[in-house]
């Protein structure tokens, strides 16, 4: 007879998302699952430090009739679903209760059924389908003088106050945008390197430029191209490429997720098929590739390949350095570096690669911080949740204030940004891989 434990200590699993099923969006079916699941949250309540969807789960409990799940409203489960912004941190690092433990909590997952069936539902907000469209608002605000224009549009208070009435809040940090995107500069870095193969590695990536990074910080291509190129890594940017579909995966229209998909998979195959592994220089992208796209199409070989090649840049940076085939000459000291850790970079599980390869840097002291910024793509951008991500950012600005490092990093640009904004540092926030350029001195 098998022993009943009350948690589980085995290593997580993780069930494909059966999203194209009919199932998936019957209302009364999930409205079920949200309540048994919801019943055990209530029981266990780990979570409540993480994210706003727990508190907001709590008070609907604790403020019913019978406080009791039994006591919500269904038609209330929604708003505990508006908070989850899916980083996987409760799935990954609290919850005791997910596959393979008989009771199979996967909360996130759940929150993402409630989002698609509000999706097909009731559709989009016009502010919610701008925000996530991130590759045609960046094709459009990219355009030169455009983007001069749009830049400075956000930087003014009336814009903003009218942003504000949109749905936009006034005090969130906006990105600017750049005409030379960094496709269109990546044509100058490009040197052809003789790969080597080491520890998995091919030695010739391929870079998916991700929205973020090709619109809003393209100066990353190149400290990219630099780093990888001093390292003997032959380096490109992928030929084409579409959003990977997570600001739409985050608004449940999982049908624009599997477009994107259909667009992106058959060119970063061409490029498997060549010999080139993959990389992205935004967390939340690379885990699109590497975990949400398999766990949605989980028979699609083509995807599964993908999957295999693509790699974290420091990841994939740490493999060749295990393998004797990283340059650890670093002419330059960093001193202190205050690091933050993104959740979409943390449930990838392969360790804090980032602070290692940084750790190597003589008179360098990488300080992690692992605990959520509470930006999450749009969340610290609309005027009701706005708040709540500065709430769940400002432990983290306090401890950079606290450290007082020379650097503030981070591997997601607007995390990084978001943490800025709510600190007293000196400094703008920094990539990672910046940090590493400027070590090496290049």
């Amino acid at each position: 007879m098998k022993e009943k434990r009350e948690g589980g200590i085995d290593a997580p699993t993780r069930h494909s998302i059966e999203w194209q099923s009919e199932a998936f969006y019957d209302k009364e079916s999930l409205h079920n699952e949200m309540e048994r699941v919801f019943d055990v949250c209530h029981g266990c309540r780990r979570c409540v430090s993480l994210c706003d969807a727990f508190p907001t789960l709590f008070d609907l409990i604790d403020e019913s009739d019978t406080f009791e799940v039994d006591g919500v409203d269904k038609a209330d489960y929604q708003k505990v679903a508006d908070q989850c912004y899916l980083c996987d941190m409760c799935y990954m690092s609290k919850c005791p209760y997910v596959p393979p433990h008989e009771w199979e909590i996967d909360f996130p997952h759940l929150m993402l059924r409630a989002k698609a069936v509000k999706f097909r539902e009731e559709g989009a907000s016009v502010r919610d389908k701008v925000l996530s469209s991130t590759d045609f608002v960046g094709s459009m605000a990219t355009i030169p003088v455009v983007d001069v224009t749009v830049n400075a549009l956000n930087k003014n208070s009336a814009f903003r106050g009218l942003l504000h009435k949109a749905g936009v809040h006034k005090d969130a940090t906006v990105p600017e945008y750049h005409s030379q995107t960094m496709r269109r500069q990546a044509r100058s870095y490009a040197r052809e390197l003789t790969p080597e193969p080491a520890n998995g590695t091919t030695g010739k990536v391929a870079m998916f430029t991700t929205c973020y990074g090709n619109y809003n910080s393209p100066h990353l291509g190149e400290d990219f191209f630099k780093v990888f190129q001093h390292n003997g890594i032959h380096i490109e940017i992928v030929g084409k490429e579409k959003c990977c579909g997570m600001p739409k995966m985050e608004l449940g229209d999982l049908e624009s997720v599997a477009r994107a998909k259909e667009e992106n998979i058959p060119e970063l195959l061409r490029l498997v098929e060549q010999g080139y592994d993959l990389i992205g220089p935004v967390p939340s992208c690379v885990l699109m590739f590497k975990q949400e796209l398999p766990l949605m199409f989980p028979d699609d070989p083509d995807v599964a390949r993908v999957q295999k090649a693509f790699f974290d840049p420091f990841e994939y940076l740490f493999l060749r350095h295990k393998a004797g085939k990283l340059n650890t000459e670093f002419p330059l000291p960093l001193g202190d570096i205050s690091y933050h850790v993104a959740c979409h970079l943390r449930v990838q599980n392969i360790g804090l690669k980032t602070a290692d390869i940084l750790g190597l840097i003589p008179d360098t002291n990488v300080m992690a911080q692992q605990r959520c910024s509470g930006h999450d793509g749009t969340y610290a951008v609309k005027t009701e949740t706005y708040d709540k991500a500065v709430k769940i950012g400002k432990p983290v600005a306090r401890n950079v204030d606290k450290q007082g490092a020379t650097y503030l990093a981070s591997d997601c640009p607007m995390a990084g940004s978001h943490i800025a904004a709510l600190s007293s540092h000196a400094e703008k926030p920094i990539h990672p891989m910046t940090l590493l350029r400027k070590a090496y001195g290049l």
